[in-house]
């Protein structure tokens, strides 16, 4: 089960009242993790107004030495207003993901690029991350992109037909 109910805190798109919620913890140097927030976004717009997306950072740096640097990236674009600009930006440029790939990636979106620097390295961003990370690992989640459908984990084949059938019976049809 999730631990960590769903808040105002989550990086969220949809309503809050949504019908269904679809958590996601992600990686973003994880090539699964950005092929399933693919899908993800065309089931959202598929069904726009009844389904909840979160995500949440859960960075394996012990398999990919610049996730972490890469969550405080999109933290640090989130402190602009901008987290899910970054936070797709960043899934659609896994190759470049170190500290200079991530100062160009916030200078092309646009952001305080000296602003951005400072919350990158932030307590404040490090905590966002971390309370993530520990609110995953207290759900059981082990790898990415971990899925959890209304609180629970969605465990059925790791196909986006199998998604939809647990989204569907979680009461989005």
């Amino acid at each position: 089960m999730l631990t960590e109910p769903v808040s105002l805190e989550d990086h969220a798109l949809g309503r809050l009242d949504s019908a269904v919620t679809l958590v996601q913890y992600g990686d973003y140097a994880c090539a699964d993790t950005r092929q399933w927030w693919v899908g993800i976004q065309a089931l959202q717009i598929q069904h726009a107004g009844r389904l909840l997306l979160v995500f949440r950072h859960f960075p394996r740096a012990s398999i990919h030495p610049n996730a972490r640097l890469a969550a405080a990236a999109a933290e640090a674009a989130a402190t602009q207003g901008e987290f899910w600009t970054m936070h797709n930006h960043l899934l659609n440029h896994q190759a470049a993901l170190g500290p200079e790939e991530l100062r160009m990636h916030a200078r092309d979106l646009g952001l305080d690029t000296g602003r951005f620097e400072r919350d990158r390295a932030s307590a404040d961003v490090a905590a966002r991350i971390e309370r993530d990370v520990t609110s995953g690992t207290r759900s059981g989640v082990k790898a990415t992109p971990a899925l959890f459908v209304n609180s629970i984990p969605h465990d059925g084949p790791r196909t986006l037909e199998s998604l939809r059938a647990a989204l569907l019976a979680a009461g989005l049809g």
